[in-house]
């Protein structure tokens, strides 16, 4: 198996592999964030790219297809991103170096926009550079907003010759149905609690099975808890264990929110789900006879979290989603 694939997604490697030889024009991976469905979408791309005719398995990463993708370049490859995945992404440092300007840096965008799908037509039009496939990745495909969804679709209905789409998805049901419909659909599940234990002891994370269990088993979730983004969230699900409410409303800046109304979501969902199917999700809590209510609690708490990057008074905000929560 590819070293680049996680040990969960040995199964999977293997029906992308036998894909190759009738590939579809469009193919949507998808399945819950955090369990690496775009390493699979890298790494299957670039052995579509990959030039080496021994490369069955695994692309061969010496290739000059392997190496301009590997460098980002590759004349054959484009990639649909939102504007703040790709600055993620591509990290450009400049040291001792005077700002251009004063003038205010624009907030990323979160969406795939229309004028990035136009881009495509060039590249959908023209032959292949390196006279093979030509790939599109998509990432996260319910990124697109409406105007770029149906954009792309109109390249969907129009195939062209060797042209190929890759959707990655977290969220299928949020894209266009007609877009769904011209793919081949690959599900990727949450791999067993025992197939990422060895892997979560490699990476030296601590308390493994506690941030697996809270990021409701996506491995990759859970070491960016464990690793740094988990420091709130440890304090307030140890704040909420004892009924410590004046803890969890010490809410000191807008980036501490998102955690609080998370912890508070999936708290509220752990209890619905100890009440209706007598076993919760991620990391215990008891049932209640008031289940109707927690799981209306959750799904407030999930519009709280869309709204905790607003310019928001923490400590107001902060107390009103606890003021919120079920009393039984």
């Amino acid at each position: 198996m590819n070293n680049s694939i996680y040990p969960w997604q040995a199964y999977t490697w293997k029906q992308l592999l036998g894909l190759r030889a009738k590939l579809p024009q469009a193919l949507l991976i998808h399945g819950p964030a955090g369990i690496g469905k775009q390493a699979l979408a890298e790494v299957f791309t670039q052995i579509l790219l990959c030039e080496a005719s021994g490369a069955l398995q695994a692309p061969c990463g010496g290739c000059e297809g392997c190496r301009w993708f590997l460098a980002g370049s590759h004349p054959d490859f484009r990639r649909l991103e939102p504007e703040i995945l790709a600055r993620q992404r591509v990290s450009v440092e400049v040291e001792d170096e005077p700002a251009p300007t004063a003038a205010k840096p624009q907030k990323a965008s979160s969406e795939i926009k229309i004028d990035q799908v136009r881009e495509l037509d060039a590249f959908l039009n023209l032959r292949s550079h390196r006279g093979g496939r030509r790939v599109v990745l998509v990432h996260p495909a319910e990124a697109m907003n409406a105007n770029a969804a149906n954009a792309l679709l109109k390249g969907l209905e129009e195939p062209q010759a060797d042209a190929h789409f890759i959707l990655v998805s977290h969220r299928p049901a949020r894209l266009l149905p007609t877009i769904r419909s011209r793919c081949v659909a690959l599900p990727v599940a949450l791999p067993k609690p025992e197939d990422v234990g060895p892997w979560l002891k490699e990476q030296r994370v601590a308390d493994g099975e506690y941030w697996l269990a809270f990021a409701g088993g996506a491995p990759l979730r859970a070491v960016e808890y464990a690793t740094g983004a988990g420091e709130h969230v440890s304090r307030y699900r140890q704040a909420l264990g004892a009924r410590d409410f004046d803890a969890l409303a010490a809410v000191n800046d807008r980036g501490q929110l998102e955690a609080l109304a998370e912890v508070l979501q999936k708290y509220a969902l752990d209890v619905a789900l100890a009440s209706y199917a007598g076993r919760a999700r991620f990391g215990g809590a008891k049932g209640s006879p008031n289940a109707a209510a927690w799981l209306r609690y959750a799904r407030q708490m999930g519009k709280s979290r869309l709204l905790a990057s607003q310019p928001l008074n923490p400590r107001l905000f902060a107390g009103e989603m606890i003021a919120g929560m079920p009393k039984t």
